[in-house]
């Protein structure tokens, strides 16, 4: 009976493994594996935390919740505290534990949220890699109070399978990353050594060639291919720019300076907290606010512009403004240009928020808010 049990557990434990290693999507694959597990346990539901260092927490993955704990699109599993989350927390969760009556549970009868489905507690396990802490994994069913010892040593061995698949998850995102990196690097070397070598050649050729004639219309059009080609020139040094942001190695405001130079900007930066970001999110942040010195150089009229960093421990709040010509702008209505809605969309992609305010003849000011998660620092 004893091997009857082990060769199961066992066949439980490849599966998982096979669910685990056929996807990269992080919550893709919890969903998945969690939805696997349940099947083939005959567990009713569960869900995944995953949790920071600072404590915060994400419902990344759930599978069958009873309605008490959907409400409001699952408002009662995203904010407030519980056990486990607590002993998580402050270190006393170190293995598969032994039954939690669940607060979020209790609430939700408290409160009359709806149909729990009979379910009172949970067991919960802590998604570990070595040392390394993800968050936990919590399963439950119907009138069910109890997990067995060997139950808990099933879901501890499932645990850090997940443990081990976030992991490398997260390391094979990291790898693409500085893949990309140096895709563009190798871009903008070859921009650099062969289209603006060329660009300036014919900068030189056009002004060379105007002081050999005296044709006031030849003339003219030389002038006019010697403007068109500075402007090219221009514009090729800020898509270099774009793609392998120079100094921002040495920080993000270092960059920006340097940059708004480029565009024969002056920035008057204003730095509140430390700049000590991922290079993900200092990179957003590059983005969005080489888009916004664009649009000042371009549009605005002005040379000065003011840029702002707030960093606390849970956000940064970057703002880009200028006293320009400003634009009509109604904050309910469709963004005006592709480069503001390009803007937005990369504060969306890290979690954060613009926020455009302008009016003709008073400038412009752009408000960026991205939160300051786990791997962002």
């Amino acid at each position: 009976m004893k091997d009857k049990k082990q060769m199961s557990d066992n066949q439980t434990l490849k599966e998982i493994a096979e669910t685990l290693n056929s996807e990269n999507d992080l919550q893709v694959m919890l969903h998945e594996v969690l939805k696997k597990l349940l099947s083939l346990t005959g567990l009713h539901t569960g869900w995944i935390f995953l949790i920071d260092k600072q404590g915060k927490y994400e419902l990344i993955a759930d599978y069958k919740m009873p309605e008490a704990l959907c409400v409001r699109d699952k408002q009662p599993m995203c904010e407030g505290g519980c056990w486990c989350l607590d002993r998580y927390n402050d270190g006393r969760l170190k293995r598969a534990t032994n039954i939690i009556e669940c607060k979020r549970i209790e609430d939700a009868i408290e409160l009359n949220w709806g149909d729990t489905e009979g379910i009172t507690h949970h067991a919960t396990v802590p998604l570990r890699a070595g040392k390394e802490a993800f968050g936990l994994l919590n399963v439950a069913s119907p009138h069910k109070v109890h997990f067995s010892d060997d139950e808990l040593v099933l879901l501890e061995g499932v645990a850090y399978q997940i443990g081990t698949a976030i992991k490398r998850v997260t390391l094979a995102k990291k790898e693409n990353e500085l893949m990309l990196l140096a895709e563009r690097n190798r871009l903008a070397r070859d921009l650099h050594d062969s289209v603006n070598q060329l660009l300036f050649s014919l900068v030189l050729t056009a002004r060379g060639t105007k002081e050999m004639t005296n044709e006031p219309e030849i003339k003219d059009m030389l002038s006019y291919m010697q403007q068109l080609s500075q402007d090219a020139l221009k514009e090729m040094k800020a898509l270099i720019w774009q793609l392998r942001p120079q100094g921002l190695e040495n920080g993000i405001s270092t960059a920006l300076i340097d940059y708004a130079k480029m565009l024969g900007l002056e920035v008057h930066m204003d730095v509140n907290g430390v700049l000590n970001l991922s290079s993900h999110l200092e990179e957003a942040l590059w983005r969005i606010a080489q888009e916004s010195l664009n649009n000042c150089s371009k549009h605005a009229d002005v040379k000065d512009v003011f840029i702002t960093f707030n960093i606390t421990n849970d956000f940064v709040v970057m703002t880009i403004q200028d006293r320009g010509h400003g634009f009509f702008y109604e904050p309910h209505k469709e963004l005006p240009s592709l480069g503001l809605l390009s803007m937005k969309e990369r504060a969306e992609l890290v979690k954060g928020t613009c926020h455009i305010e302008s009016a003709l003849g008073k400038g412009t000011k752009v408000t960026i808010t991205i939160p300051i998660e786990e791997g962002t620092r």
